[in-house]
């Protein structure tokens, strides 16, 4: 992961910083006020991109990709101290994440 991280801050500037004892790490990609994909960085045993979608409740938007036909390919996760995570497939097969915060 070291040599991710320097990678990333080397080519596009990027803030990288480690969260917590955990192997994930924190991503700052540029200022708020413009858009941009800040989020994080972990090991990847396949080498894919997985993007992660906001919702507000994980538990409704399981029940709804099942119910246009998605499959969650995880089990809910803890995120300790932040919300739930996990994995799912899109109708099209395609890998992504939703993530619930927990509330500010």
């Amino acid at each position: 992961m070291e040599r991710a991280v320097k990678f990333y801050e080397s080519v596009f500037g990027w803030e990288i910083e480690k969260w917590d004892d955990y192997d994930y790490w924190l991503v700052k990609t540029g200022d708020e006020s413009e858009p941009g994909i800040n989020g994080a960085i972990m090991p990847n045993s396949d080498g894919s991109v997985r993007n992660a979608i906001s919702v507000d409740s994980y538990d409704d938007a399981a029940q709804k990709i099942l119910e246009t036909g998605g499959k969650m390919i995880t089990e809910k996760r803890e995120i300790p101290g932040m919300g739930f995570n996990g994995l799912f497939r899109d109708s099209e097969g395609n890998i992504m994440g939703i993530v619930e915060f927990k509330h500010k």
